[in-house]
Formats: structure tokens, sequence, C-alpha cells
């Protein structure tokens, strides 16, 4: 499956929530326009389970099912990419083990040189942040602006911003070279099918 060009990026938002609440959720989040999504979960009880039943959710609707920073688990239930961290070795890693389809999706904080490193070594897409205060991320560094704008000069895959990104933050961000909106709190604190549908004016 292909990774959207532009639009939402859901991350569920697993603490203190059953499996269940977290599929409905996420039903509701690509009811409200979400276009990927990513499945994190520092605790999980049973990520097996719970990522299975996401990667059926989402084919349902065409959407790609990513994991975070797992890639056994990626590839044990067949889901459509990963998102990892910056790691020598670990693009071409996910690579292998998922195969030349595979979505591979790499945080680069606020480092262009990251980004560019990225996509030479074949990342779908570089993301970068957090922009704005985020519960989901309290300790993240901050990143900046015109980090985005060169980032847009230099590198061709999609950039992905993330952290604390609400309906009326996220503009500035798209404006400033960022093609999707990769969002926790701000989805899924709330109604998630309203939360995403006040997203999509901003695309």
């Amino acid at each position: 499956m292909r990774f959207p060009a532009r639009g939402l990026y859901a991350i569920t938002q697993t603490d203190h929530k059953s499996a269940d609440l977290i599929i409905n959720e996420v039903i509701a989040a690509i009811k409200g326009g979400a276009v990927v999504v990513q499945y994190r979960d520092k605790n999980p009880s049973d990520a097996i389970y719970l990522a299975s039943e996401l990667l059926k959710v989402c084919h349902r609707s065409n959407v790609p099912l990513l994991i975070n920073d797992d890639v056994e688990l990626a590839a044990n239930i067949g889901a459509d990419g990963v998102h990892i961290g910056k790691e020598d070795g670990a693009i071409a890693q996910a690579r292998l083990h998922l195969g030349e389809k595979a979505i591979i999706g790499v945080s680069c904080y606020n480092f262009v040189d990251q980004a560019v490193d990225a996509e030479r070594q074949g990342a779908t897409y570089v993301a970068f942040g957090r922009f704005f205060p985020s519960t989901s991320k309290p300790l993240a560094a901050p990143a900046q602006l015109e980090t985005l704008r060169q980032a847009r000069l230099k590198v061709s895959v999609p950039i992905v911003a993330i952290g604390g990104i609400l309906p009326d933050n996220g503009g500035q961000l798209l404006t400033a070279g960022a093609d999707l909106l990769a969002v926790i709190g701000g989805l899924f604190e709330n109604d998630p099918k309203q939360s995403a549908l006040a997203y999509q004016t901003l695309f």
C-alpha cells in the first residue's frame, strides 16, 4: 500500500485504554479523514492481537498501518511498514526484513541533514518534531518551522510534522513545508471522528 502524499496521520493513544476502545477510536479517526495510522504502544499487553485488528480496520478503508519502532511486530502481522528512530543501519535492516514495498518512516527531530541521509538510505518519508508542547512527548526536543522550510528544499519524500498539533496551529506547519500532520492527543482525547474532521480544513 502506498504512503499518502498529504493528510492527517493518526498515531494511537493506548495508555489506560482497552483494545476494543483503541480499535473503535481508530475506526472513528479514519471515518473523519485520517489517511495513515501508526500503532504506537509503549506498554502493550497483547500487541499482536491489537496490531492485527488495527490492520484489518485500516485495510478495509485502504489506509496503511505502520508500527512504531517494532520491525518484528510489523513483519509478524504483515503491516504496511514501520516508523523508526534515526539509527545507523536501521533503514536498511527494516527494508531487508519487510521488503522493498514496505513503508519506512524515520524520525529526524530538528535535523535536516538526518532527513537527507534518511532519504538517501531509502526512507519513504521523514518526520520532524515536536513543534508545539505535547502531552504525549513532553520531553521531546523542540523543532523549528525553519527546519521544515529547509527540508522542503532538500528532500523529495513526504514530510511529516508532529508534536502538539491542533487544527488552529497546524496550518503554519503545512505552509512551511509539511505534507502530513501526525497527531495523538489532538485526535484521541475527544471524539476522534469529529477531531479528525476538524483537521480536514487544513488540507
